[in-house]
């Protein structure tokens, strides 16, 4: 790369770093330690000026531009090699309206900046499992969590956005002003510009009654059978995923279950301890081992993970939707989730009925409103010497449960190179529509380090 024009460097506030700088390689490292990259330039932004200038800067250049908001996407798209990133991490700010019940955060917020930000009025919005996720990227690729059976997806509580497109343009998105692009934001990925804030629709939620329930591996067939009738038919105020698990050896869990592989749910209710319970009596009768749910603040519950899933861990992703869970599909999870290599490596169903499944399939993006769940099989290790095993296991589990899906993925847990068909099962009719957003709004498809949609000719 040539020398930073000095016109750039000079009006540009927040960091500029170069690989020679010191810094540059703390700041290029990303959430998934298995995918490397060596940008050119890594601009963190101190404003929405910066970003602009960026933009500009990247495009005049030649350079190819990745977007890093919270930093955690699992495929490394956050970076590349040899281009400019931009960095928002500096970026983020909040701002509650307890009257108007919203709350605005930038875009290099991460979920516990939200969640900080909200619980101090006894609201929230739906968003991940793990607050050290970034707002934006969770956001833009439709937003599943532990609210998403009572509250929607986070894209179903964006109110607006305001985003700098690939010309460096700023435009706000709503409803009301570029209905097309705002269409397009709500789980169409990074395809349109980057967003540098977000304004999300807020619920009364300050105290939840959740946390875990574990079972013998060798009950989990019993178990995801109850689980696959039951929870569809619970009130949606009722949100919970499974999981194959390892436990960890640490608190708060027993002494006797550390490393044992388990299955089991991860609850969290929105309503009263009365009504929880009440709605948690069929997973108590099938007697847990372990049996954690209590009433807890809604921001501990979405922290609860934060310490076993580090920065810089080796993963490999494989994902899909899924309508329903046979009695075959049962066998394939019960073979391949007996045998997760490492600690860390689990396989999680979330449930996106209720009140994500009341939206219609191209009200957004998300063009699977009409499944139930969204499956992710994830091999984590912190040592790079399993990066093949916990990559075979995953791919190996995902390849055995792939027939028996509805065919796309939610697109935040698509890994790093599945391929353009894999996109285009993720957004299914839907996809001609955001390549024709993406031809309006980017038609040089300048933003092409996502889950690429082509603009249409």
């Amino acid at each position: 790369m040539k020398p930073v024009r000095s016109e750039f460097v000079e009006g540009f506030r927040g960091e500029l770093l170069l690989p020679a700088d010191e810094g540059y390689d703390a700041a290029r490292k990303l959430f998934n330690g298995m995918i490397d990259r060596h940008p050119a330039l890594v601009a963190r932004c101190a404003d929405v000026a910066d970003v602009i200038d960026a933009v500009r800067y990247a495009r005049a250049e030649g350079l190819k531009l990745a977007v890093r908001g919270g930093g955690h996407n699992g495929a490394g798209l956050g970076s590349c090699d040899g281009g400019l990133v931009v960095d928002l991490s500096a970026m983020r700010g909040t701002r509650v309206d307890p009257e108007a019940g919203t709350v605005r955060a930038q875009g290099g917020c991460t979920w516990g900046d939200v969640d900080h930000a909200t619980h101090a009025f006894g609201l929230a919005t739906p968003s991940g499992i793990i607050s050290t996720t970034g707002v934006g990227g969770l956001t833009l690729g439709g937003g599943v969590g532990h609210l998403a059976r009572a509250h929607g997806l986070s894209i179903d509580n964006l109110l607006e956005a305001d985003v700098v497109l690939a010309d460096g343009s700023l435009v706000h998105a709503s409803e009301e002003e570029h209905p097309d692009l705002f269409w397009a934001i709500r789980g169409g990925g990074g395809n349109f510009g980057v967003v540098t804030s977000f304004l999300f629709r807020l619920h009364p939620v300050k105290m939840v009654v959740g946390g875990p329930m574990l079972w013998p591996l060798e009950r989990a067939g019993e178990v995801l059978r109850w689980y696959r009738e039951s929870l569809p038919a619970a009130p949606p105020q009722l949100g919970g995923f499974f999981a194959f698990l390892i436990v960890p050896p640490a608190e708060p869990f027993p002494e006797a279950l550390h490393m044992q592989k388990m299955c089991g749910v991860v609850w969290c209710h929105t309503g009263s301890e009365e009504e929880a319970n009440e709605s948690l009596r069929g997973a108590r009768e099938l007697e847990p081992t372990l049996d954690g749910v209590q009433p807890m603040p809604y921001p501990t519950l979405q922290s609860a993970f934060d310490g076993l899933y580090e920065p810089g861990y080796q993963w490999y992703w494989r994902a899909d939707f899924v309508k329903e869970i046979s009695n075959d599909a049962v066998e394939r999870h019960i073979e391949h989730g007996s045998r997760m290599p490492t600690m860390l490596s689990t396989m999680h169903l979330y449930p996106i009925d209720g009140a994500a499944g009341e939206v219609g399939n191209t009200a957004t993006p998300w063009a699977y409103r009409d499944a139930h769940w969204a499956q992710v099989i994830v091999g984590v290790d912190p040592d790079a010497d399993n990066a093949e095993t916990i990559k075979r296991w995953t791919i190996d589990y995902w390849e055995a449960l792939h027939p028996f899906s509805a065919g796309g993925a939610y697109v935040n847990f698509l890994g790093e190179g599945e391929g353009q068909d894999r996109v285009r099962a993720t957004y299914g009719r839907n996809y001609d529509r955001l390549a024709q957003v993406k031809a309006r709004y980017d038609p040089d498809n300048f933003f092409c380090v996502n889950q690429n949609i082509v603009p249409a000719p």
